[in-house]
């Protein structure tokens, strides 16, 4: 019986093994492009355009910047980059990953650990500047959920916390063409990536 495939070819031309993923078979045009097409609430949110994970990523890094504001630009990128895996994997909502099982969070931390050190990260981020990104992602979970997605200031309230004002000051959700989202997200990978020399 032959073995069932477990690489899938990216429009780079890389072949990435999801099963054992090396950093020489990722490519940020991969990862900014897969990002802008994948929908965030399972594409259940208001508007013209599904929310990307590209553009959530982009606003969980400009919200982690302003938690952390003298981090460095690699734990910024660390906050950009926080969801690539999903390039390939998808973003599953957090009640389908609790019935998938450790399986997924396995699959998760191999695709993260290439990544990482694809782009000069370490394979694991120090647990003080990951809690300080899942802390962004939050906030950006309320405001993506009270904004576009249905849930009123209650419900996103005991799901997600309610954040701090001054974190979201400012900063609105962008719906708009995924060939946008990539742009900035490959700009902003770009710019991150000089200041880390």
């Amino acid at each position: 019986m032959a073995k069932p495939r477990a690489w899938q070819k990216m429009l780079s031309g890389r072949r990435l093994d999801l099963l054992d993923p090396t950093p020489v078979d990722i490519e940020i045009s991969d990862i900014a492009h897969g990002l802008a097409f994948v929908a965030r609430w399972n594409g259940q949110t208001l508007g013209d355009y599904a929310y990307s994970v590209a553009e959530h990523s982009l606003l969980v890094e400009q919200i982690f910047r302003r938690i952390a504001p003298k981090a460095p630009a690699k734990w910024q990128l660390a906050a950009l980059l926080h969801d690539a895996p999903e390039y390939v994997i998808g973003d599953m909502i957090s009640p389908v990953k609790n019935a998938v099982g450790p399986g997924y969070d396995e699959l998760d931390k191999r695709l993260t650990a290439a990544i990482h050190i694809r782009f000069g990260l370490p394979a694991a981020i120090p647990v003080a500047i990951k809690r300080q990104i899942k802390k962004a992602d939050k906030v950006s979970a309320w405001m993506e959920a009270t904004q576009i997605a249905g849930f009123d200031m209650g419900e996103a309230d005991r799901f997600f916390g309610r954040p701090d004002p001054a974190l979201m000051d400012g900063l609105t959700i962008r719906l708009r063409a995924p060939l946008e989202a990539r742009s900035d997200y490959t700009t902003r990978t770009a710019a991150l990536l000089e200041a880390m020399g």
